[in-house]
């Protein structure tokens, strides 16, 4: 990490952490692609979808640095079903002026680590806009390999945009059954 910024201390998010998550999140939804929201969420539905994060026994973390918060990443389900409970997916946001200083790969690599503590074996990165090059680069950084693209999947700023798929075996991956443990 550049010697300018401060060190910074990824942890647990709290709920007094929200109103900064919700205002990173809507900078992304007002001037990115990396999410094809088009409306920035309320503070409300950031509470709903923490406390649905945090229900599933699933990790919310964030950067902070000098007690300003910097970044998030958490882990969601992948889809509903339980088959697909030991597969997760991620999301990363940081404050524009916390871009590009490594704080998205520390993130990421302790998303990584508890998703693995709590049985997980893949974690896949739904990545909005193929030229997102950042976000690529920090999956790939932290051991994603490309999965896919889906062409044309979003609308968004006039134009079409591609969704790259990017996924980490977690653990013993695929290599071993399930057992009677993991994710909820």
């Amino acid at each position: 990490m550049p010697d300018h910024l401060p060190a910074a201390l990824i942890r647990p998010c709290t709920a007094q952490d929200l109103t900064a998550v919700q205002a990173i999140y809507a900078h992304a939804v007002q001037h990115g692609t990396g999410t094809f929201e088009l409306e920035a969420p309320p503070l409300q539905e950031v509470k709903r979808r923490y406390a649905d994060v945090l229900a599933k026994g699933l990790p919310w973390l964030v950067a902070e640095s000098q007690g300003k918060v910097l970044g998030y990443a958490y882990a969601n389900a992948f889809r509903p079903r339980p088959a697909y409970r030991f597969f997760l997916e991620d999301s990363i946001y940081l404050a524009p002026d916390a871009q590009g200083q490594g704080l998205g790969r520390l993130l990421l690599a302790e998303l990584v680590a508890r998703c693995t503590a709590l049985g997980a074996r893949q974690l896949l990165a739904v990545i909005g806009d193929a030229q997102n090059k950042a976000s690529i680069g920090v999956h790939r950084r932290c051991g994603f390999e490309h999965a896919g693209e889906l062409k044309h999947a979003g609308w968004k700023f006039g134009c079409w945009l591609n969704v790259v798929l990017m996924q980490r075996a977690l653990g013993p991956g695929a290599e071993q059954g399930a057992g009677a443990g993991g994710v909820r």
